[in-house]
């Protein structure tokens, strides 16, 4: 996956190590993940993360994930990890998987939104993976990231979108365009099974066949979920009222003349490449501003259950 990036020997070195110095200082550092651009602190420092939820405007009870270097970095902020998510981090990470974990109860509490669990992720981007190992130098363990965008907007893959979003106080790290394009698969690992919080490009099939075990969806367990990034009803919006439409409906709308209030996307037959471009797009027709984005339902099948979450949050 991260083949499609920059030569990790030509990462522009001292732009990482000047992040991780800042990041040491407590203050905010966006970069790019594969799956969207994340605005990080210091996953231990609690002023450092009151500043990302006053950033974003974020409730400071909604967790953030916590991106660690390796496998080997989980046991520093969590309490226990059964077997089933022992496979699931041997499968994917480094990868578009987070899983939630029980919390050791002396870290990261902030950055769990004072839950008793943690969201923990090892990111595949050479750029995040390099600004991690230069963090572990300075003493940090983790970097707790949300996606770097206002709460509840359209999720950046670029540095452009950061900007956009943040001006140019923010120190950007510069990755190119994100490869995933939607944020992680979200696995709750904390209730003796596994149950999936939020669909990424990850499929439940992929997810099974990796840990030998059964996926639960969140509507088959009476236990109450702890809270996790991305999962409100209403995310991923743009400014526009963002409306689903069949196919058919989209081909009579883009034959209108006058569509100057409206813009229709159609998306692509492939879900990996409609995931890549999906934020993307929504935000290229936001900014025209129209004040209706029409985009074509996904389709049926599991390989499009994470575009058709963000969809049908946006639109909600």
């Amino acid at each position: 996956m991260a083949d499609s990036y920059i030569d990790s020997a030509a990462l522009a070195l001292t732009d990482v190590k000047a992040a991780a110095q800042a990041l040491a200082a407590g203050d905010l550092v966006a970069f790019p993940t594969e799956t969207v651009y994340g605005l990080g602190a210091d996953a231990c420092n609690n002023a450092a993360i009151a500043k990302i939820f006053a950033a974003k405007g974020r409730p400071s009870d909604h967790p953030l994930i916590v991106h660690v270097t390796s496998p080997s970095g989980v046991a520093h902020f969590a309490e226990s990890v059964p077997a089933f998510a022992h496979q699931l981090i041997a499968t994917f990470w480094p990868g578009p998987l987070t899983v939630i974990l029980p919390r050791r109860p002396s870290v990261a509490r902030a950055a769990a939104g004072g839950q008793d669990s943690i969201g923990l992720r090892c990111p595949s981007h050479p750029m995040a993976l390099s600004l991690l190992r230069e963090c572990q130098k300075l003493g940090i363990e983790g970097i707790a990231a949300p996606s770097a965008n206002r709460f509840g907007r359209i999720s950046p893959t670029m540095a452009a979108h950061v900007r956009d979003e943040f001006g140019n106080s923010l120190l950007v790290l510069d990755g190119g365009e994100c490869d995933v394009g939607i944020e992680s698969t979200i696995v709750d690992c904390t209730r003796g099974v596994p149950v999936m919080l939020r669909p990424g490009v990850l499929t439940m099939k992929q997810l099974e066949a990796a840990c030998g075990e059964k996926i639960y969806a969140q509507g088959e367990q009476l236990q109450a979920a702890p809270k996790a990034s991305g999962t409100l009803e209403s995310h991923y919006a743009p400014c526009a009222k963002l409306r689903l439409i069949s196919f058919d409906d989209a081909v009579t709308l883009q034959a209108m003349p006058d569509m100057a209030s409206r813009a229709v996307y159609v998306l692509p037959t492939s879900p990996a490449q409609a995931a890549h471009e999906l934020f993307a797009k929504l935000r290229e027709l936001d900014q025209t501003g129209v004040q209706e984005i029409c985009v074509t339902t996904p389709p049926a099948g599991e390989a499009w259950d994470g575009v058709r979450d963000r969809l049908t949050r946006a639109a909600a």
